[in-house]
């Protein structure tokens, strides 16, 4: 088969087409026919350039490759053949079922914490095995595309509105809106009846804001960020905030817009620069601070059970790609030029 290989940490160029053999699976897995591979900034780019935390854990010569979708085409010893042909969408995450984490259904802080792609070839491939646990079928009506782009970003963005206590009436604060991340976790806040405020640098991305379901939008760089959040909340603020980013200019803008009760939920920190912290109205304002780090087991069902009632992505948000721009992707979205979730298909 054929496969996208890294010999070398750096340049997307290092990436190379190749044939490789044939993958089987084992006890307990399934090799599935890719389709359509979500590439993701710091599970592939960064990763492939040799940044931590997940380079230093590959070797090269290595396969990457995380979410992906596609069709069950053989099983390993202990599969229902039942599903072959079936098509699906694959999670990456990977855990022991042993620990005391997973033995509390929190597979996402599990001690042996593992990602397909990373620990074990991935999906940069035309077929990639993994546990018959990872694979979830979706509608019909679903694209190869987008249940890559679910996978990829669905979990999380539902374990981040859960840990910010979001449902109908609630007020959203989502900064990198336009990301693969942030448009999901709008669109899915959306769903869940709450009212989104998206943030981002605005023209370079203004092809996808104007398709998210936002009931507004504000630049970044506005000096008086926390005023145009009070103003647009009647004063009250915004009952969750869901920060990718990390950026101190950032924080230092909405902070004081967040409500009493309110709840700041945290999935990245490409801010290199230390937020300044100051404890005293988290307690005083009945306010917390949440740290997410993907979903586990319980919300990636849940997600493939919002997608089954009607959950979807704007078309948009997913931006497709053929598997042979692999590296003029990556060289895109290590730029932060890209917007939505960029998705690579395999005819």
């Amino acid at each position: 088969m054929k496969a996208w290989v890294l010999h070398e940490f750096g340049d997307p160029g290092n990436l190379r087409l190749e044939d490789v053999a044939l993958p089987e699976p084992g006890d307990g897995e399934v090799r599935v026919r890719v389709r359509a591979i979500a590439v993701a900034r710091t599970k592939d780019v960064s990763a492939r350039a040799g940044h931590p935390p997940f380079a230093p854990r590959i070797t090269p010569p290595h396969v990457l490759g995380t979410e992906h979708a596609g069709t069950v085409e053989a099983v390993g010893p202990g599969v229902d053949q039942s599903i072959i042909g079936t098509d699906v969408a694959v999670s990456a995450v990977l855990s022991c079922a042993r620990c005391r984490a997973c033995s509390m259904g929190r597979e996402e802080a599990c001690e042996g914490f593992a990602l397909v792609g990373v620990d074990r070839p991935g999906s940069y491939a035309e077929h990639c095995v993994v546990p018959l646990g990872n694979v979830h079928p979706f509608p019909e009506d679903v694209s190869f595309a987008e249940a890559a782009s679910l996978a990829a970003n669905g979990p999380v963005a539902r374990a981040q509105l859960d840990a910010g206590g979001v449902g109908s009436g609630s007020q959203v604060l989502v900064l990198g809106v336009a990301g693969a991340l942030g448009s999901t976790a709008a669109s899915l806040a959306r769903f869940r009846g709450a009212s989104v405020i998206g943030v981002d640098q605005l023209e370079p991305r203004r092809p996808l804001l104007d398709h998210l379901p936002l009931d507004a939008l504000l630049d970044g760089h506005d000096g008086h960020l926390a005023q145009r959040i009070l103003e647009l909340t009647a004063g009250w603020g915004v009952d969750c905030v869901v920060d990718n980013l990390g950026i101190a200019d950032l924080w230092n803008g909405y902070r004081a817009a967040v409500a009493d009760m309110g709840r700041i939920v945290v999935s990245g920190a490409i801010g290199r620069d230390p937020i300044p912290m100051e404890l005293l109205p988290f307690y005083l304002r009945s306010q917390s601070l949440v740290g997410v780090r993907t979903g586990n087991r319980s919300q990636v069902r849940s997600l493939w059970q919002d997608v089954r009632d009607g959950f979807r992505l704007p078309t948009q948000a997913v931006v497709l790609r053929p598997w042979t721009d692999l590296q003029a992707v990556h060289r895109l979205v290590e730029s932060g030029r890209s917007s939505g979730q960029n998705v690579l298909a395999i005819e």
